[in-house]
């Protein structure tokens, strides 16, 4: 799980139109271009909203590799895969929409099951 996490935080930094699509519009400042409603949590863009979801992936990666951390960093993993759910959600809610494609659908949908065996695998660590 550490090795997936560190791979993943790398990722946000390299690659970070790859996250883009599962960022909600709702979380996104009112700068951001063509982005739709905005809630209580828009207080990023949506770059930082990924540049953040990365650090606190390294951190939890460092935090399963220490045992005195171990518990504390799966509980913190397992509700920061949780929350990371309602933006694969928001991501498939959109694809299905009237300006998805079918490659998003494609994605979307391939992208949204491997998180629930990924919650199951973060709250086993706490053992």
């Amino acid at each position: 799980m550490s090795g997936l996490l560190l791979a993943s935080a790398m990722k946000h930094f390299r690659d970070p139109a790859f996250y883009a699509p599962v960022v909600p519009d709702y979380l996104c400042r009112e700068d951001e271009p063509a982005a739709g409603p905005r809630g209580p949590l828009a207080v990023m863009s949506r770059e930082e909203w990924i540049a953040s979801s990365g650090l606190l992936e390294a951190a939890a990666a460092v935090g399963l590799l220490i045992p005195a951390t171990r518990k504390v960093a799966a509980d913190a993993t397992t509700a920061m895969l949780v929350a990371f759910l309602a933006g694969h959600i928001d991501a498939l809610r959109r694809a299905y929409g009237p300006r998805g494609t079918q490659k998003q659908r494609r994605v979307h949908t391939l992208r949204l099951p491997p998180q629930v065996p990924l919650i199951v695998w973060s709250w086993s660590l706490r053992k």
